[in-house]
Parts: C-alpha cells; sequence; structure tokens
C-alpha cells in the first residue's frame, strides 16, 4: 500500500506546516528567555491579554486568543494554582471572569524584561521592525481567512 500522492513542494509550502513550525521555534526562544521566572511563553501570553482586557470573562479571552473555551479552561487550572489568576463567577451562572492577581501581576512585570529581550533578538536584532509589521498584519490576515 502507498502513501497519498503528495509531493515534497506541495508540503514545503504548507501554510499550516510552516506556521505551526515558526510557532514552536519561536515558543521554544521565548521559553528559553522566561525559564528563570516560572512562566512559560503560553503562560505569559495569556497574563499580558488579560491584563491588557481588564478582567475579561473566559469567552472573551478565549475568542481574543483564538482558543477554545475548554482549552482555555484547562490552561487557566496550573495558573490559578500559582496564583496567578483567580477565575470567578461573572453576573450570570454560565459566565467565568477571569482577573489577573497581585502575584499575576508581580510575575507579569518581572517577566517583561526577558520578553522584551526575546522580542529584540527576534524583532530588533533580527527581522526588523518593518517586516515584523508587515509580517503581523499578514499573520491577522491570515487568521480572519481561518475563521472564515
Amino acid at each position: 500500500m502507498t502513501g497519498p500522492d503528495i509531493s515534497k513542494a506541495e508540503a514545503q509550502v504548507c501554510v499550516c506546516y510552516n506556521t505551526r513550525k515558526a510557532a514552536r521555534a519561536i515558543t521554544r526562544l521565548y521559553d528559553d528567555m522566561l525559564r528563570p521566572t516560572g512562566l512559560r511563553a503560553t503562560q505569559l501570553t495569556v497574563l499580558m491579554v488579560i491584563d491588557a482586557m481588564g478582567d475579561p470573562s473566559i469567552t472573551e479571552l478565549a475568542e481574543q486568543l483564538v482558543m477554545d473555551r475548554t482549552t482555555l479552561a484547562r490552561d487557566l487550572r496550573p495558573m490559578e494554582a500559582a496564583g496567578w489568576v483567580a477565575v470567578t463567577p461573572g453576573e450570570d451562572r454560565r459566565t467565568r471572569i477571569v482577573r489577573l492577581t497581585s502575584a499575576g501581576r508581580v510575575a507579569l512585570r518581572d517577566a517583561l524584561p526577558r520578553w522584551r529581550a526575546a522580542q529584540a533578538a527576534l524583532v530588533d536584532s533580527g527581522i526588523g521592525e518593518g517586516m515584523w509589521t508587515r509580517l503581523r498584519g499578514d499573520l491577522e490576515r491570515l487568521v480572519t481567512l481561518a475563521q472564515r
């Protein structure tokens, strides 16, 4: 039995493959830079978005992060156990609000210099601000296209 008829060229141009490969490499860099803080890159991102949104509901946070609510709720559990976030009931029984705790604000503040170093390694010393601005716009368009 032979496999599907896919060429090496098709595999190499796959949008999913290339964006996931880039995401894994970038996440590894951020994780390495953040390791002394005890935060993973994915956790820091969530803390940053919560802080920027100001006490979002799990649904709002999941939409902003382009994540499934169930996956986000599961990912929040260790952050809640670490004392970085608090998940509390909202105005109705179905709504859960995510708040950054004081320990979460400290963790975020302490991690920001290392996050900035990772950013600088990729943007300032790497691809440059202009290319990063264009790439960010292209990524936003990809997200929009994929969500249609």
